[in-house]
């Protein structure tokens, strides 16, 4: 039985379908459309969503053979403006400057609109897999320490343990507006970026095929993943109210490492032309006898950089040096890093000497970041080969 369709506020429908025809520039067909609408205002009518299509053609949409619509060239301008994941944008105006790094208050969507063209060299980030655990509801309770759809393991060997969105939790329509919410956020970075630039996403194995798939649907050139071999607290336990009966079982495996996607916004030419106009195409080597690997061995995020920067998703310093430092091929350019939270990319580029840029859309965040960048950057590691 399919859900009973619901009301939405005057002009909510249009906008949907604007934005979702606003990163598709070949077109989508209107049941692709109306999925897409569906994924962002809850249940919709098929009806409602086609007679709005014919009704504003041509005038706002063009009609392509067997059905597909495009955007008319005249709202590009409009579809720019409009947010899907945000009504609202925030764009304060507050930034940090650290050094050769700069960290802005603004929603990441709102801010890649305003960048110009080829202006960014490389892009390392950990984004919102949960956008339910990263709503301001769930964010609430999580600071409350009352959990919400937030896991907020026991206290382990006198340590307490670092929070664990559910992503096992999440419904078959946040799975579809996680995938909208990485094809639009894709085809922004994709205008943001030089040809050649690296984009690493740091990911997990439940939920990389549904950001993977709509990245390359973005335009992005998948070139495989980084493997950051970890051990976590994810993953082992038995049966929940069943542990004794199945005390010889592991509901899921526990997890030994973490996905990192590579993706590459296709170069210009043969890689080394592309190296001479833009300085990117590839990863920078350790040595020259020694490539850029793909299996990083590395360890959970220290305590000492938790107290720094006591965000639930903290990398270690150890790990985002070796892979900030391998993003520029040439060692020159601007790293990007839309969903800073703790400041940690940046923190690495600072101790590397690049230039790097980051956007945080949560004040709080926004706020440690800005007193824990100095501190990580200061932050001795052992090994920052790559």
């Amino acid at each position: 039985m399919s859900a009973k369709a619901i009301k939405h506020p005057p002009g909510s429908v249009r906008d949907s379908i604007v934005r979702a025809l606003s990163v598709r520039p070949d077109g989508a067909s209107a049941t692709e459309i109306t999925k897409a609408v569906n994924d962002t205002l809850g249940a919709t009518s098929p009806s409602s969503v086609r007679s709005y299509l014919q009704l504003n053609t041509p005038h706002m949409f063009v009609r392509a053979e067997r059905g597909v619509y495009r955007l008319h060239p005249d709202l590009l301008g409009e579809a720019s403006s409009l947010d899907l994941f945000r009504p609202e944008p925030i764009a304060t105006g507050r930034h940090f400057d650290y050094e050769s790094v700069r960290l802005e208050h603004a929603d990441c969507f709102e801010w890649l609109r305003s960048r110009k063209p080829n202006s960014i060299h490389a892009v390392v980030t950990d984004p919102p897999y949960g956008l339910v655990e990263y709503s301001e509801r769930e964010v609430s309770k999580l600071r409350g320490g009352k959990g919400g759809v937030w896991r907020i393991p026991p206290a382990f060997d006198g340590a307490q343990r670092s929070p664990l969105p559910r992503f096992t939790v999440l419904k078959p329509s946040d799975i579809r507006a996680l995938h909208e919410f990485f094809r639009q956020w894709g085809a922004l970075v994709l205008r943001a970026v030089v040809p050649g630039a690296n984009v690493l996403v740091a990911s997990n194995p439940l939920l990389s095929h549904i950001a993977s798939a709509a990245l390359a649907e973005a335009g992005l050139e998948r070139r495989g993943e980084i493997v950051r071999l970890v051990m976590t607290m994810r993953g082992g336990d038995r049966p929940k109210a069943a542990h004794e009966e199945f005390d010889g079982v592991s509901v899921m495996p526990r997890s030994m490492w973490e996905p990192w996607l590579m993706f590459r916004k296709p170069i210009e030419g043969r890689v080394q032309d592309n190296l001479r106009k833009w300085g990117t195409g590839g990863f920078r080597r350790p040595s020259r006898d020694k490539p850029f690997g793909d299996v990083i061995p590395s360890a959970p995020t220290r305590a000492v950089e938790r107290r720094l920067a006591p965000h639930p998703s903290l990398k270690p310093q150890a790990f985002m040096r070796r892979i900030v430092a391998a993003v520029l091929p040439l060692g020159d350019g601007v790293v990007c890093d839309p969903f800073a939270g703790g400041g940690s990319t940046l923190a690495a580029a600072a101790a590397l000497g690049y230039r790097a840029v980051g956007v945080e859309k949560d004040g709080a965040y926004f706020d440690l970041a800005t007193k824990a960048i100095p501190r990580l950057r200061e932050i001795k590691v052992a090994d920052q080969s790559l």
